[in-house]
């Protein structure tokens, strides 16, 4: 969706919830990518994310009831919960996110009240961009300040906001969504262990080039699609490893000579090719740190490519749209690495692609994807950018 003034958000919110604009207060949560390290938050390894300047708003103000009231400005939908009995919403078309971060919050002993609360994103919906988390960290953040938490844990908020997803809703993704739509910093990358939560922030130049985001507006929903079937293989690979004299705490704790060593257990390829993917991606992240910190951009961008194959191989996690886009970038003049980024099965591609050629990047794409594909796909660029905050600047 398109960008809207704030102060439009507040007009349309009083036309909705009527009232007058006192007690009003927003805030935001930005979208995201993942530079490198896929599907592999949810088995102890390292990943990369950088937030985008994409961004759920939600505007918010009490409403003196024990009800909370959602709205969205791309739907006609509306949604009254009580509070009281926050865990009856979690089959809900639309709006089951948001009070799944509600019921998480009351579990961890914030206090909830009611309120009125109006949503409107810049995300666009499906495109691995991680739309649901910024919904989630955005939710969080202003319930917990609207309960009278003044100093807000920002860790604490993205894991009750994972918590939400998986448990709530039924999608077993990892940590990393939530923890960069809450914790980024502009200009930076995150480069995130999965498995303590410890974390650095890593400049994000890429001096001549610049990453292009490529919707290939194939939707994925994860609920829908093969993501809690590969969260499964994984584990049963671990178990396979672990039966067999390996103590590992996770997949990506084995080097890729290790992994090879325990093929031999392994009856099903399909589940041994789950685990190659956790433990090379896991190697593949780690290399590309060292390779921005010495700015060497052409290393990192074969990482990526290595990545994308590896997404495509081994974990069977990107489809025709992706595959397309891939093919066709890396035998574009000025593409020096490209990928599928997000949990995948639809989704968006980035590729780092030289700045002055841009512009012919998308145009060859747009007609070569469209030609193979039947649709046409949607371009984005992003400067990095901060993490979840209040808005603080709309009166």
């Amino acid at each position: 969706m398109k960008a809207m003034d704030n102060k439009a958000l507040v007009r349309q919110f009083v036309e909705i919830y009527e009232g007058t604009e006192d007690n009003i207060q927003i805030f935001q949560a930005p979208g995201r990518i993942n530079l490198i390290g896929e599907h592999i938050d949810y088995n102890g390894g390292h990943v990369f994310p950088v937030a985008l300047e994409m961004i759920n708003v939600v505007v918010v103000r009490p409403n003196g009831t024990d009800k909370i009231n959602l709205a969205v400005t791309s739907l006609p939908d509306r949604v009254s919960a009580s509070i009281p009995n926050l865990k009856n919403y979690r089959e809900l078309p639309w709006g089951n996110y948001q009070l799944g971060v509600a019921y998480m919050l009351r579990e961890a002993g914030y206090n909830v009240i009611g309120c009125d609360m109006l949503y409107h994103s810049t995300i666009p919906y499906g495109a691995g961009l991680s739309s649901s988390a910024a919904i989630e960290v955005s939710t969080g953040i202003a319930l917990a300040s609207l309960g009278g938490h003044q100093e807000l844990d920002m860790k604490k908020i993205a894991l009750l906001a994972q918590e939400a997803e998986n448990k709530y809703v039924g999608v077993n993704s990892g940590i990393m969504d939530q923890f960069a739509s809450a914790m980024s910093k502009r200009d930076h990358a995150i480069f995130l262990d999965s498995s303590t939560l410890e974390y650095r922030y890593v400049p994000l130049d890429l001096g001549a080039y610049t990453i292009v985001i490529t919707n290939t507006n194939a939707p994925h929903k994860l609920t829908e699609s093969q993501y809690n079937t590969r969260r499964s293989e994984c584990e049963l690979a671990l178990n396979i490893i672990n039966s067999n004299e390996g103590t590992y705490p996770n997949l990506c704790a084995i080097s890729p000579n290790d992994l090879d060593k325990y093929k031999q257990y392994f009856d099903n390829e399909v589940i041994f090719r789950r685990a190659r993917h956790c433990v090379t991606e896991e190697a593949r992240t780690v290399k590309s740190l060292e390779a921005l910190e010495k700015g060497d951009i052409a290393t990192f961008g074969n990482l990526l490519c290595r990545a994308n194959n590896s997404m495509r191989y081994d974990y069977e996690a990107t489809g025709k749209e992706l595959d397309t886009v891939f093919d066709i970038a890396i035998n574009l003049d000025g593409v020096i690495g490209s990928r599928v980024t997000g949990g995948g099965f639809g989704g968006s591609n980035i590729s780092i692609v030289e700045k002055e050629k841009v512009e012919q990047f998308k145009h060859c794409i747009t007609e070569a994807y469209t030609q193979k594909i039947g649709y046409s796909p949607s371009f984005y660029q992003s400067r990095a950018a901060d993490g979840a905050r209040e808005v603080t600047e709309w009166r």
